[in-house]
C-alpha cells in the first residue's frame, strides 16, 4: 500500500467518521483541534486505524502523534514493514 492511498483512505474514513470537510484534513493540521478531538473520540480515532489496517496506537506513541503527517508516517510504517 503507498502512502498516497494511505492518505486517502484515512482522510475519507476521518471527515466522515468526525463530520468534517475532507479539505479541512491536510499533513501539518494538528490532529486534536482539526477533528476537535475529546478522550472518546479518541478511542474511535484508534479504532478506525486499527480497523481499517490492523495498526495499533500504543498509549507510548500517541503523544508523538500530533498532526495528520505524523498518523499517515505512523501507518506506512507499521503497514508497509
Amino acid at each position: 500500500m503507498t502512502r498516497e492511498q494511505i492518505i486517502s483512505e484515512i482522510n475519507s474514513e476521518l471527515a466522515e467518521e468526525f463530520e468534517i470537510e475532507e479539505s479541512a484534513i491536510v499533513p501539518d493540521a494538528p490532529i486534536y483541534e482539526t477533528l476537535n478531538l475529546d478522550s472518546l473520540s479518541l478511542v474511535d480515532l484508534i479504532g478506525i486505524v486499527q480497523a481499517k489496517y490492523g495498526v495499533l496506537i500504543s498509549k507510548t506513541e500517541l503523544p508523538g502523534i500530533k498532526t495528520f503527517s505524523n498518523l499517515y508516517d505512523y501507518i506506512d510504517s507499521h503497514v508497509n514493514k
